[in-house]
C-alpha cells in the first residue's frame, strides 16, 4: 500500500546510503555531496506520476471486477491503495497550501 514514506524516491533513498556508505568508508573524511539528488520539485513530479499509476491501475481493477474477470481480493486490495494514494496526495497539498499561507502572511 502506498503511504507518506513512498513520496520519497528510491534514487534518493539510495543516494543518502551510499553518502553515508562512504563516510563510513573513510574515517575522518567528509563525503562530497553527491551531485545526481533529484531535486524537491523532481521528487513531487515523480510522487504525481506515482499517484496517477495507482489512481489508472486501481481503475482498471475496478473495472475488471465490475465485468466479473478479476478477484474480490484484488479490487479491495486496488481499493484501499487508491483511498491511501489519494489521502497522502491530499495530505501534502494541504501541507503546501499551509505553507504557501504563511509565506504570504510573512511581514516584508
Amino acid at each position: 500500500m502506498a503511504d507518506s514514506s513512498s513520496l520519497l524516491s528510491i534514487n534518493a533513498a539510495s543516494g543518502a546510503y551510499r553518502a553515508s556508505r562512504d563516510m563510513a568508508a573513510e574515517p575522518g573524511a567528509v563525503a562530497a555531496p553527491a551531485t545526481d539528488k533529484p531535486s524537491f520539485s523532481d521528487m513531487l513530479a515523480e510522487a504525481g506520476r506515482d499517484a496517477v499509476q495507482t489512481v489508472r491501475h486501481a481503475e482498471a481493477v475496478a473495472q475488471t471486477g465490475l465485468q466479473g474477470q478479476a478477484d474480490t481480493q484484488a479490487v479491495v486490495e486496488a481499493t484501499l491503495e487508491l483511498d491511501s494514494t489519494v489521502r497522502t496526495a491530499v495530505s501534502v497539498r494541504d501541507k503546501l497550501v499551509e505553507a504557501y499561507q504563511e509565506i504570504i502572511r510573512m511581514p516584508v
